[in-house]
């Protein structure tokens, strides 16, 4: 019986743990209560002068589970067309979009990312890749500065 006694005491102290690591608080003063929004202002991308730095994606407005990505880098491409470098999933499996809104003095671009159609339901590598999308303008360019909508 000399060994039962340990065993039973380190059962009631695993028990003890347990409880304390899975039991709440009622003291509702020491938490803040966080909230969060997106109300970032548009960001200033850099223009790249040598050429487009990743794989090419071409816009796919059927993407699922669109959301707002930063895009770091734009090239030009032609007088009213411009390339966005951006970060995003597997092309197997991830798509992106984009609107633009111009003005006399900016272009703002809203890139989006999501599944791609065709690859919803399917398992899908977590690797991230540099993408670049062109992007088509109404009006050529010209000195107007190229913003990201995130």
């Amino acid at each position: 019986m000399s060994g039962a006694r340990p065993a039973a005491a380190a059962a009631v102290l695993l028990v003890g743990l347990a409880v304390a690591g899975c039991g709440g608080s009622d003291d509702e003063g020491g938490q803040q209560k966080t909230t969060t929004t997106t109300t970032s202002a548009p960001t200033t991308p850099t223009e790249e002068t040598g050429g487009n730095s990743g794989n090419s994606f071409v816009a796919d407005p059927t993407i699922v589970g669109a959301r707002p990505i930063p895009f770091a880098s734009w090239t030009r491409v032609a007088d009213d067309r411009i390339a966005v470098n951006f970060q995003t999933g597997a092309p197997e499996c991830y798509g992106v979009d984009a609107t633009v809104k111009e003005t006399d003095s900016t272009v703002t671009i809203e890139l989006r990312s999501g599944t791609r159609a065709d690859a919803v339901g399917r398992m899908c590598t977590m690797i991230a890749v540099f993408g670049t999308l062109e992007v088509p303008l109404q009006a050529p360019l010209g000195n107007r500065q190229v913003l990201s909508a995130v």
